[in-house]
C-alpha cells in the first residue's frame, strides 16, 4: 500500500474553543514543576498550555503537510498584552502559517491567540522546524561568551514527566529513555517550553504588565542536568540565556521588550 500523500500547503482551517475555564488546581501543579509563584494571574506561558491541544488537532489532521512526529521546536514569541486573571473566560484559536524554507529543511508558525472580554490578551507563535535532506550546517562565527550566570539550577530526571502531566505534551522524547534513544538521545530530554517557562520565573517581579518575550531553542537539556541561568537588563527589557552547567552549552537564549505606551 503507498503511503498517503500529504497536501504541500498548509490548512487554512483556525480550530478554536470558546468559554475555555482555568482548573486551578492543574494552574498549581503548573506553576510548580515550572517555578512561578502560586498567583491569581496566568504565568505568560500558561495559555500556550490550553491551547496546546488545539495546535495538536491541527498538526495531527490529514490536510496538515507533515507528521507531528520528528517536528522540531525551534522558537517561540509570546506577546502579553495585558495579565490574564485565573479566573477569566478565554477563547481560544490556532492556525498555521508562513511555511518558508530553512536551511536543514522547512519551518512554520502556529499561532495561538486568548481573547478575553472580547480583546487579544495573549497571542503565542511557536516556530517548528520539518528536517529534511542531510544538512547539519552550522551558523558560521565562534559561539560568543554568556554573562555570569546569576542561577544554578539543579533540573531532576523527573521534571520530564512533571511538565507532561502539567502540560498534556506526552511526547515519549520527554518521559522515556527508550522514547529518547529513538530519536537520537541518549535519555529523556527537558520539554522547550519548561525551559522558557523556568527562564520567565526567574524573572517575575521583574517584567512590565505588558510585554513580547522571544526565545530560540538551541540544545536540548538532557536529564538529569544542572543548568545556568543568566540574565542582563537590555534597554528597558531583558536578555537571557540557559547554558549547560560547566560545559558552557546553550539551550535557550531570549529577550523580553515592553509593548509600546505601557508602562516598563
Amino acid at each position: 500500500m503507498l503511503p498517503r500523500r500529504r497536501p504541500a500547503t498548509l490548512p487554512e482551517r483556525e480550530p478554536a474553543a470558546r468559554a475555555v475555564t482555568v482548573d486551578r488546581e492543574h494552574l498549581a501543579r503548573y506553576d510548580r514543576a515550572c517555578g512561578f509563584r502560586l498567583t491569581d494571574t496566568l504565568p505568560a506561558t500558561y495559555p500556550h498550555v490550553l491551547a496546546f491541544p488545539l495546535a495538536l488537532r491541527l498538526m495531527s489532521a490529514p490536510d496538515f503537510p507533515f507528521p507531528v512526529v520528528g517536528l522540531v521546536h525551534v522558537g517561540n514569541r509570546i506577546t502579553v498584552r495585558r495579565p490574564i486573571d485565573a479566573g477569566a473566560t478565554l477563547e481560544l484559536s490556532v492556525r498555521a502559517a508562513d511555511l518558508r524554507p530553512h536551511h536543514r529543511g522547512r519551518q512554520f508558525d502556529i499561532v495561538a491567540t486568548a481573547v478575553v472580554d472580547g480583546d487579544e490578551a495573549w497571542r503565542g507563535v511557536s516556530t517548528y522546524l520539518r528536517r529534511e535532506g542531510t544538512s547539519e550546517r552550522r551558523e558560521p562565527g565562534e559561539r560568543p561568551a554568556g554573562p555570569a550566570p546569576s542561577a544554578r539550577w539543579t533540573v531532576p530526571a523527573r521534571v520530564g514527566g512533571d511538565y507532561a502531566a502539567a502540560s498534556g505534551d506526552h511526547n515519549p522524547i520527554h518521559t522515556s529513555r527508550l522514547g529518547a534513544r529513538l530519536f537520537g538521545f541518549p535519555r529523556p530530554i527537558a520539554h522547550g517550553m519548561w525551559s522558557k517557562a523556568r527562564c520567565l520565573a526567574a524573572l517575575e517581579g521583574r517584567l512590565p504588565a505588558a510585554y513580547t518575550v522571544d526565545v530560540a531553542f538551541k540544545a536540548p537539556i538532557l536529564l538529569p542536568a544542572t543548568a545556568a541561568f543568566a540574565a542582563t537588563p537590555d534597554g528597558e527589557g531583558w536578555r537571557f540565556d540557559l547554558r549547560s552547567a560547566g560545559a558552557d552549552r546553550v539551550h535557550l537564549t531570549g529577550s523580553t521588550v515592553p509593548l509600546a505606551g505601557q508602562p516598563a
